[in-house]
């Protein structure tokens, strides 16, 4: 049994009205599946430390909730990976994702661990991080991908922060679509601003907002959502919600 962060509420306290929070956005998200035929989601963030990964493990791990779901959380942050550190899992590193891709096999199924007693697969980044564009602008990530996706309902891809790499931006092209986390109080306008115009604005999903400080009460705890970021020192609420880009006509929509 391996041992969790706090943070993941979805996995230690999936009775909490935290818990509650993130299967708000699950359900955004898997109306979106039936809607659209969505099943890869990247996660993202203006800078780092804004709550991508506690997001991205939450989000998967609210969607395994239901057992005849297949999950699959991946670990493309090849610069600063950190979801093996939040699940426990350890070594950390090998084998991984970049080794997958560096590797000769059509699947992700040598890197993939189980996640017992959840319902979820996993895939680390791997021991080589060093080379991370070349890694995930190779030909052998979109193979690997298509292949994954005949074998998992959904794929929730944690992502490096948007602004300062150009990984994110790579990784378009594999994805159906992302949602850009975005830290109360900490994001700088001008960063989110930078963000939303480099991801492809054909696929931002919407923004999930962490890190809102306002006391919870009745109305809500069920209606509203606060959120944490990367940060382990912070509290492990839900996200503050989900807003969807502000579009060329004026209009926002909710989901």
């Amino acid at each position: 049994m391996i041992t969790v962060a706090e943070q993941l509420v979805s996995l230690v306290a999936p009775s909490s009205v935290e818990a509650d929070q993130y299967r708000g956005l699950r359900h955004s998200i898997e109306r979106l599946h039936r809607d659209s035929g969505l099943q890869v989601v990247a996660v993202t963030s203006p800078g780092a430390g804004e709550g991508k990964t506690i997001t991205t493990l939450n989000l998967a791990a609210s969607l395994a909730q239901s057992p005849q779901t297949r999950i699959l959380v991946i670990d493309a942050d090849l610069h600063r990976p950190s979801v093996a550190e939040y699940l426990g899992i350890a070594p950390p590193h090998s084998p991984g994702l970049s080794d997958a891709i560096a590797g000769e096999s059509s699947t992700l199924e040598p890197a993939m661990r189980r996640i017992e007693p959840f319902n979820l697969s996993v895939v680390l980044a791997g021991s080589g991080q060093s080379g991370a564009y070349e890694l995930l602008n190779s030909p052998r990530l979109d193979l690997l991908l298509t292949n994954a996706r005949n074998d998992f309902d959904y794929i929730i891809v944690d992502t490096p922060p948007v602004v300062p790499l150009p990984d994110s931006r790579l990784l378009a092209r594999c994805v159906d679509g992302f949602l850009i986390v975005v830290a109360a109080h900490r994001t700088p306008r001008k960063a989110l601003a930078e963000a939303l115009t480099l991801v492809d604005s054909t696929k931002t999903l919407g923004m999930v907002f962490n890190g809102d400080d306002r006391p919870l009460s009745p109305y809500a705890s069920y209606y509203g959502y606060h959120g944490s970021g990367d940060d382990a020192s912070r509290s492990h609420h839900g996200p503050s919600g989900w807003q969807r880009p502000r579009s060329t006509s004026g209009k926002n929509t909710h989901a």
